[in-house]
């Protein structure tokens, strides 16, 4: 569906006659000098995209891409069309989970479309945001494309935040004396929500790069210092996924080892126990044996003798394994 379409002039909104959404009319409008059209579309079908493409000339290819929604981030040129796909994310706290979503967008000479997939990260903001910033507007269909760029890669930054909530929370639950007993399962999943972080976010910052070094042809040079400043946050954000990513596998050992030194310690404690027991074992079962000639078998003191012998056996092994810290 069309959730706006709107037409700008020297970086203000221009009101539209005729249907509010008629593309036909807003684009022909958009021809002025100074003047492009912003259509956003929320998760469109095949008709709906198909008008789309003949509305604006757009490549079959990328309305494919538009439409699947299961694209790597990317940049690409179809003649005069500049495509770019970015992934949206946003944080589920009581799963510990990342969702994703999907932005791809059209920048032509006097349009911008933009295909949004997901439930997360919806452009009304950011439109309403770019309407009250005229001084950026104005530079036309590149301060859209630079708009949501930023706008995805806050969403970014805010991701990164929620996820080092969680790793100081596996951190403190792995070196306290009373580890969680879904430690395990929690760094796995964590895990895999940073592998999903990943995708969205390295693929990205190619493009960026390509924008903040005026790599991308048709793009005014002001604009650059605008892409550099997103590029320089996709930075910041791929460093702080990179270096959850290690704490992670730092607490993911640290919890193995853990767990290997507590099975270690009972191990021990379970032999103590054993060899303690394996001695009055031993003299109960050879004062058990069924002879008539055996030493001290009619001796009057032989049995409290065969009692404290075991006592003092096991108490001077229970002190030496104390001692030796297995007990």
């Amino acid at each position: 569906m069309i959730v706006d379409c709107a037409v700008y002039r020297d970086g203000s909104r221009v009101p539209l006659a005729g249907e509010p959404n008629d593309m036909r009319v807003a684009l022909e409008a958009a021809r002025e000098k100074h003047s492009f059209v912003w259509i956003g579309l929320h998760e469109p079908d095949q008709t709906e995209m198909d008008e789309v493409a003949q509305t604006f000339g757009l490549h079959s290819l990328a309305i494919e891409d538009a439409i699947r929604a299961h694209q790597r981030p990317k940049l690409e040129r179809y003649d005069e069309v500049l495509f770019m796909v970015l992934k949206t994310m946003w944080y589920v706290d009581e799963q510990d989970a990342v969702e994703t979503g999907e932005i791809a967008i059209f920048v032509g000479p006097h349009y911008v479309v933009t295909v949004r997939h997901g439930a997360g990260s919806g452009l009304t903001l950011t439109r309403r945001d770019l309407e009250d910033r005229v001084e950026v507007l104005g530079h036309g269909p590149y301060a859209v494309l630079y708009s949501v760029c930023d706008h995805v890669v806050d969403e970014y930054e805010s991701v990164a935040e929620e996820l080092q909530v969680d790793v100081d929370e596996i951190e403190q639950s792995v070196f306290s004396d009373q580890r969680g007993k879904n430690d395990s399962q929690r760094i796995y999943t964590l895990k895999r929500e940073m592998a999903e972080f990943r995708r969205a976010v390295v693929p990205l910052r190619e493009p960026l790069s390509k924008f903040a070094n005026g790599q991308v042809a048709g793009m005014p040079a002001d604009a650059q210092a605008f892409f550099r400043d997103v590029a320089d946050h996709a930075t910041r954000v791929h460093e702080q996924v990179e270096s959850l990513d290690g704490l992670l596998s730092s607490a993911h050992n640290a919890h193995v080892a853990s767990i290997s030194m507590q099975q270690n310690n009972d191990m021990r404690k379970i032999s103590a126990w054993v060899a303690i027991a394996a001695v009055p074992t031993a003299v109960a079962g050879i004062y058990g044996m069924n002879f008539d000639y055996m030493p001290e078998l009619h001796w009057q003191y032989g049995y409290p003798l065969v009692l404290v012998v075991m006592l003092g056996v096991c108490v001077t092994l229970y002190r030496l394994f104390k001692k030796s810290a297995w007990l």
